[in-house]
């Protein structure tokens, strides 16, 4: 029996979700009003960080299991703001503070300065409809 590999890791569903938030947040930057799109932006950040700081485990596991204990703690400090921002920006968004969300997508933004997307990417629009998802969890 072959060796089963898994091409879709969490360590690649966290890169495609980082580069889709740091699109996202470009995106509700250029938004001048608070809108439907604007809703749609900010609810997909939220989804996506809460997404990412799901994965935070399921990556420092196999670590954990080798006894890498000091990496594994320092990966999940280094990416512990993701739950944390995503739970602001959520709280803010239900409460249609847009300040609050604003300073929340800034913080994000800055995280993830380091990530670039190419202009020819692939990701489109995944925002699309991410309000009523939000609004359904």
């Amino acid at each position: 029996m072959s060796r089963i590999i898994n091409a879709d890791s969490v360590g690649k569903e966290r890169t495609r979700l980082t580069k889709a938030v740091v699109l996202a947040v470009r995106q509700l930057a250029l938004q001048t009003e608070p809108g439907a799109e604007a809703r749609d932006l900010a609810a997909f950040i939220v989804l996506a960080l809460e997404a990412i700081a799901a994965t935070i485990d399921e990556s420092v596991a196999a670590w954990e299991k080798r006894g890498y204990w000091v990496k594994a703690d320092k990966f999940r400090l280094e990416w512990d703001w993701a739950g944390q921002v995503a739970g602001r920006m959520r709280s803010a968004l239900l409460a249609d503070d847009w300040a609050a969300v604003a300073a929340a997508a800034s913080q994000a933004a800055g995280r993830l300065s380091r990530i670039t997307v190419p202009p020819g990417h692939r990701l489109g629009t995944p925002w699309v409809g991410a309000w009523q998802a939000l609004r359904k969890h």
